[in-house]
């Protein structure tokens, strides 16, 4: 019998957070990703700073953790164990998935690679459309007209916009990774 597992996109687009206007990963997610702990991640990253520079990795402030824990991103800050947690861009987690040297590890950074750079398309796919609603937001403000009558409606239009880039995150085939195994060990 075989077994496969499995990271939905769904699952990794939701511990993409933005800090320092970067898209970044926890640590504790990530280890829970790759099937390590948290620690043993972190080891690794200590082992190796030399291939971690700041825009690869970065440690949160006192501060960015009361937000993420405000935001759910963390539960608590008693779940961090008194240590403030680590952070991966991109790249660092493409470099993490050097340093643990497992297949698994190769596996879950491809996904959350393409998870990124379908993030990014989908942005860009988009940015005429913000643009647009910029450029009518400020003709509407030059014309004098009251801007606050519009606000339902520009709302609603951002709205969509949040639609159509989930749809089209949704829309493009999905591979599942992770390791198959039979019941029997073999």
């Amino acid at each position: 019998m075989e077994k496969t597992l499995v990271i939905s996109d769904e699952n990794v687009i939701n511990k993409i957070y933005t800090v320092r206007g970067r898209k970044v990963m926890l640590d504790r997610d990530l280890a829970e990703m790759y099937g390590v702990e948290t620690r043993r991640l972190n080891e690794q990253v200590r082992r190796n700073t030399d291939r971690f520079p700041k825009h690869f990795m970065f440690k949160l402030t006192e501060e960015e953790v009361k937000w993420m824990v405000s935001q759910n991103a963390i539960p608590s800050r008693q779940v961090l164990g008194g240590a403030l947690p680590n952070v991966f861009t991109e790249h660092g987690v493409l470099m993490l998935a050097n340093v643990l040297k497992s297949p698994k590890a190769v596996a879950v950074s491809i996904k959350i690679i393409d998870i990124f750079v379908r993030l990014r398309e989908a942005l860009l796919d988009n940015k005429d459309i913000v643009l647009k609603l910029e450029q009518l937001d400020k003709r509407l403000t030059y014309i004098g007209h009251d801007v606050k009558m519009h606000d339902g409606e520009i709302e609603t239009i951002f709205e969509l916009i949040r639609e159509i880039m989930d749809e089209k995150l949704r829309s493009r085939p999905r591979n599942p990774i992770g390791f198959k195994t039979n019941a029997t060990g073999k």
